[in-house]
């Protein structure tokens, strides 16, 4: 479904976009419609690489290999916004972005489906040892067996991580016929006839397949150890297409050769080669019953166009009306648009007294407001605030000269 674009406008014909790693041409689609002037490449871009490129950028859009850190942030001087044309956004460095008033937005929705659908091949694949027998066929061996081979019908999933991916992964394996247990630290709804468990342990003892979906956090790391894989049942199965940092990889492979494990689905990896030319090694590697993919979860032609549209979309939407819902680091703003106004969006350290110095500004120049709403977080606040046109910059020429200012600019 094609997500409506806001119109374009003279204005925007000012705005920069530069988008890497070959995002898929609906978000250069739908940002050139919005007016924006769009760069397209296909490369990652080092650091040295990356800080040249943004000079006079105002959009950046990024997939997995780009890193956006405090340095890249600190010379991108005209940067307003970061899309993350993935699910993760721990390739930008997030307290530095947010001190600079400026929003990391990511696509929490887009490629869910594709995940999904792919742990479910993954499943049905370790349970008939289907690389195996695949590879044994192409070395012009025929080894028929059925030792070691299930179906899934009936067997256990657990779900650790219970958000988006999760609750569909959960749908589809019902529909096969398994039964759903899911671990999250905060609470989920159930769907269908999926169960929470009260912990990791009493998930890791329970299923037949583990499948992670957590994103990549201090807890997050390493949390799949040789305590946790211990505490699996003998036979079972992991699947990790989360985050490389999740699952200790020696462990895990440890486990596959002593034969308490089954079998390994992985996609992710602590290190991931930067090119495609770049030489991979894993200790996974020529492992009995292993699925090696290279991070491919999402990478579907469905999943990177949705992808593209939803995060075009939402940083079309804020460059031009200044809204931050779905923003990672950024207090959520969202007002609605008035016709008859300018709109001043004014990011500032989150200090006492500011409402009332900008207020001050707003009496003094006798300016009348049309609309106004502040959203703080502990480092900073984001006003967003509609006022006449006919004292609109002398307001933004004020807000930006107090002393708590980061970035104030105006949308005419």
């Amino acid at each position: 479904m094609k997500i409506a674009d806001p119109p374009p406008s003279r204005a925007n014909l000012r705005i920069k976009v530069l988008l890497l790693e070959n995002i898929h041409r609906s978000a250069v689609e739908a940002l050139d419609h919005t007016g924006f002037v769009v760069e397209h490449r296909r490369e990652a871009l080092k650091e040295d690489d990356l800080v040249r490129a943004l000079a006079g950028v105002q959009l950046l859009g990024i997939r997995s290999k780009t890193r956006v850190t405090e340095r890249v942030l600190a010379e991108a001087k005209d940067l307003l916004s970061v899309g993350c044309f993935c699910i993760g956004t721990n390739q930008v460095t997030l307290d530095a972005a947010k001190v600079r008033g400026v929003p990391v937005f990511n696509a929490p929705f887009s490629n869910t489906r594709s995940v999904a659908e792919l742990v479910v091949a993954e499943m049905i694949a370790l349970a008939r040892q289907l690389g195996d027998r695949s590879r044994e066929v192409h070395a012009g061996v025929f080894k028929k067996t059925a030792d070691g081979c299930h179906e899934i019908r009936k067997k256990t999933l657990g779900i650790v991580g219970y958000g988006h991916i999760g609750q569909q992964l959960g749908v589809l394996a019902e529909a096969l016929g398994m039964r759903v247990v899911f671990y999250d630290i905060a609470p989920r709804l159930s769907m269908g006839n999926s169960r929470p468990l009260p912990s990791l342990a009493a998930l890791l003892a329970e299923a037949d397949f583990v499948s992670l979906h957590v994103p990549e956090t201090p807890e997050t790391k390493g949390m799949i150890g040789e305590s946790e894989i211990a505490k699996m049942r003998p036979g079972s199965y992991l699947i990790n297409l989360s985050r490389g940092t999740v699952v200790v990889i020696p462990a895990l492979a440890a486990a596959i050769r002593g034969g308490h494990i089954a079998g390994a689905a992985v996609d992710v990896y602590p290190e991931e080669p930067e090119g495609k030319s770049d030489t991979f090694r894993t200790e996974l590697q020529g492992l009995p019953n292993v699925l090696l993919t290279p991070h491919v979860g999402g990478s579907t032609e469905e999943a990177q166009e949705m992808i593209g549209r939803e995060v075009a979309h939402t940083l079309s939407t804020f460059t031009t009306t200044g809204a931050t819902r779905g923003a990672v680091n950024f207090p959520e703003v969202e007002l609605p648009p008035y016709k008859g106004a300018h709109r001043i969006l004014n990011v500032h350290k989150n200090v006492p007294g500011v409402l009332r110095d900008v207020n001050k500004i707003i009496a003094d120049l006798n300016a009348y407001i049309v609309g106004q709403v502040l959203a703080t977080d502990s480092n900073i606040g984001y006003l967003v605030m509609d006022v006449a046109k006919d004292v609109s910059i002398e307001v933004r020429d004020a807000i930006s000269k107090l002393d708590t200012n980061i970035k104030t600019r105006i949308l005419f």
